[in-house]
């Protein structure tokens, strides 16, 4: 098992006794790096033991650095499977996320770059199939996101930004990736609670979660006839770096505690969702969402 702290193997489950309150804090620029972050993000849980769910795949997930990437990363590693991660430019995330899959005794890959470059995930893909040996398992993670209070505030560059990273970089890999998924294999598209409640303070950031839930229903329609299951994953609020790196110190401090359970998920506690629609265990399922969000109940 991994140590949260050194990445050696050991145990050390920090999810039952996470502070409820964080602390005050901020990052300037998104994503966000995970080591800045106090107290860290719990990306496995102790006693969590892989049954090779996933033994023999190669697994590609955008914003695998960190928070839910890292999470599911590590969790798909501990399956069986060879994991490439796509990332922005937050080099010391991605090489320790490299080297918790690489403990758990699987082949890690980096790829550095913009998701909102159809070329880029392209070669990401290429790279992948080349490197790994094939892949089965896309999972479309990557997102931005810009409070603002009003809709007015929210000039094009943000808009184009937006949009550019929540979706259409879901749409480029999704496409680069279908010539190599055959029967079995799974797209999962994490979309989020503001999909269906909204957010008043992220209207663009929200309507691109919305537009991910009708191209996982979509596509998975398209697709069910190959055998190839697409679906979808809707946290709440999560302890990761895009949270201090998008909101003021004050509401960092304050951040899941809306929720019926009074706390920020886990990346930990996402990442099985994850595992769970990747595996076989899952077989009868496309189209659908999971909704790990501290026990909102949202229609869908």
């Amino acid at each position: 098992m991994i140590n949260q702290q050194d990445g050696q193997k050991g145990g050390v489950d920090q999810t039952q006794n996470f502070p409820e309150q964080v602390p005050r804090q901020v990052q300037e620029q998104q994503p966000g790096i995970e080591e800045q972050m106090d107290p860290q993000p719990v990306y496995i849980k102790e006693g969590y033991q892989g049954s090779d769910k996933l033994k023999g795949k190669v697994a590609l997930i955008s914003g695998g650095d960190s928070g839910i990437g890292r999470a599911v990363a590590v969790h798909f590693a501990r399956e069986g499977a060879d994991v490439a991660l796509i990332y922005l430019n937050e080099h010391a995330d991605a090489d320790k996320t490299v080297a918790l899959v690489e403990a758990e005794g699987r082949r890690a890959l980096k790829l550095p770059g913009d998701v909102r470059d159809a070329a880029f995930c392209q070669q990401a893909v290429e790279r992948t199939v080349k490197e790994l040996g094939g892949l089965n398992v896309l999972v479309n993670n990557a997102a931005v996101q810009y409070p603002q209070d009003s809709l007015t505030d929210i000039d094009d560059e943000q808009l184009h930004k937006t949009f550019e990273t929540n979706i259409y970089g879901y749409f480029y890999l999704a496409r680069a990736a279908l010539p190599h998924l055959q029967e079995g294999d799974t797209i999962i598209n994490t979309t989020s609670v503001t999909t269906y409640r909204g957010s008043p303070t992220l209207v663009d950031y929200a309507s691109t979660k919305g537009a991910i839930l009708g191209m996982t229903r979509s596509l998975a329609g398209q697709l069910a006839e190959k055998g190839i299951r697409v679906n979808g994953v809707a946290p709440g609020p999560i302890w990761t770096p895009l949270i201090p790196a998008t909101f003021p110190a004050e509401k960092v401090a304050e951040f899941g505690q809306e929720t019926p359970m009074k706390r920020p998920g886990q990346p930990a506690e996402v990442a099985t969702c994850f595992v769970f629609l990747a595996s076989d265990d899952s077989s009868y399922i496309t189209g659908q969402v999971l909704h790990p969000n501290g026990g909102e109940v949202v229609g869908g």
